[in-house]
């Protein structure tokens, strides 16, 4: 069947409603409240609810329509970086949640912060969820994106015209899963960490994670938390090398197995109840024809992006989000808040060439970077370059640099004491509280546990006291 809609106005599609796509229709809707004319925005969700990788689903393989699962998100999840690091400048968490809050948030905790400022607009109304975009093609001789999709809920079929497509579907939903000799014999699970749900199931046995990403870091320490007996991290090129505690190491990479005792290449065996792969992802668009499909291993500037946004060949199709990340919701947000002054005629696209001579210099920029502070200074010259071309409320990119190096640091201390630390809203200037249960200890990560348990403990006090008494 096919849809397409007449209209003079231009018309916005967006792919995904995740946290970049939300920052794209939050941006839309800042103008709108500023009194612009804004284009006719659509947004095409195929999961159920908004929120990407931060919506949680106990699912893994395919979802409730057949579709692969988009979320790589597991229980007990908290945040790795501080939360002042990824604090929206327009939404602050003082606004949110009306108190101060501790630094390391849990996931639910986080949902919820990304959903409260969408929540204040009708944004919801721009959304088709159970929505997947299948093909994409561009006319050139009317200058526009038409779009295949599927409405998975009554599996109808149709096509709708765009003037400008914004692709903020993520990288971090297709495996990479790498094959190890051997590994077809092994009689434990295998799994990536795509599929992932929880350290539950790893309670007293000997895991081997294959990595050293953070995903490895954190899925090994979620395990170890949670009762594993052991946790081995297998390292491809260099370790981590944070001071692990006991019951956690780091080992050269795997070369095979032989059932269930894994061989290393430094000679050592050891035998293990599961493997999981926490060996990266994709950047895959399986909607987008070759032409326009971004290529690129996860890296900190993505080429053929110009300012790590528009497709140098065709800069009508956007992409945000796909960069490595130190940054998140406020990198998001900026590189939205751009993308939406080029589509509303507010912002001048240079030439083709003059554009690709600002990527390669990026491009040549980053590679010489050394270590992982040069790569937190880089992402904040790209962060303060996005800042210099729109009106995203500004925030103190300096500062939230500071952060992210103090972070660093904290990690390489104590990995499993660096949430506990706090930190100061460089949006507020409001100190973080110091999370009522130490991070270790804390095997509820409940919202009404997180942010309520000191008050019920306080109201049981007042009642046992009146008992007493």
């Amino acid at each position: 069947m096919n849809n397409k809609r007449k209209t003079n106005k231009k018309r916005v599609g967006i792919i995904g409603a995740g946290p970049s796509g939300l920052a794209q229709l939050r941006a839309f809707e800042a103008a709108k409240h500023a009194g612009l004319e804004v284009p006719e925005v659509v947004c095409f969700e195929k999961q159920s609810n908004w929120g990407g990788m931060w919506n949680y689903s106990w699912r893994t393989g395919v979802g409730k329509y057949g579709e692969p699962i988009h979320g790589s998100m597991y229980k007990y999840l908290w945040s790795n970086g501080p939360k002042e690091c990824l604090e929206f400048s327009d939404y602050s968490f003082d606004e949110h949640f009306k108190k101060p809050i501790s630094s390391y948030p849990p996931r639910p905790v986080l949902f919820d912060y990304i959903q409260g400022r969408i929540k204040k607009n009708k944004i919801r109304d721009y959304i088709r969820f159970d929505t997947t975009a299948r093909w994409v093609n561009y006319n050139d001789e009317t200058e526009k994106f038409e779009v295949v999709f599927d409405d998975l809920k009554i599996d109808k079929t149709y096509t709708e015209e765009f003037d400008y497509l914004v692709v903020a579907s993520g990288h971090f939903s297709t495996p990479n899963m790498p094959y190890f000799k051997g590994i077809e014999q092994f009689p434990g699970q295998v799994m990536h960490a795509h599929d992932f749900r929880g350290a539950d199931p790893y309670k007293d046995q000997d895991i081997l994670i294959i990595g050293s990403s953070y995903s490895a870091e954190d899925i090994g320490v979620q395990c170890h938390k949670h009762g594993a007996k052991s946790v081995t991290l297998s390292y491809r090129s260099s370790p981590i090398g944070v001071n692990w505690p006991e019951g956690i190491k780091e080992v050269p990479l795997l070369t095979h197995f032989e059932d269930d005792i894994a061989h290393f290449k430094d000679g050592t065996t050891e035998r293990y109840d599961a493997v999981i792969m926490c060996t990266g992802y994709q950047h895959k668009f399986p909607f987008l024809p070759d032409e326009f499909r971004l290529k690129t291993k996860n890296n900190l500037y993505p080429d053929h992006l110009y300012k790590g946004v528009f497709y140098n060949n065709l800069p009508k199709l956007i992409f945000l989000g796909m960069q490595d990340q130190y940054y998140t919701f406020n990198m998001f947000d900026a590189q939205a808040w751009v993308a939406r002054d080029f589509m509303m005629d507010r912002m001048e696209m240079p030439s083709k060439r003059e554009r690709r001579v600002d990527i390669d210099r990026w491009l040549e920029d980053n590679d010489k970077l050394e270590n992982s502070f040069d790569h937190v200074d880089f992402q904040s010259a790209y962060i303060k370059d996005l800042l210099s071309l729109s009106d995203y409320p500004d925030f103190n990119v300096d500062e939230v640099g500071v952060m992210f190096k103090e972070w660093l640091k904290d990690k390489d201390e104590n990995i499993l004491t660096y949430r506990d630390k706090t930190f100061k809203s460089v949006v507020t200037g409001t100190m973080a509280e110091t999370h009522h249960t130490e991070w270790m200890d804390e095997m509820d990560d409940s919202k009404e546990r997180y942010l309520y348990q000191e008050e019920s403990e306080e109201a049981l006090e007042e009642v046992v006291g009146k008992q007493h008494v």
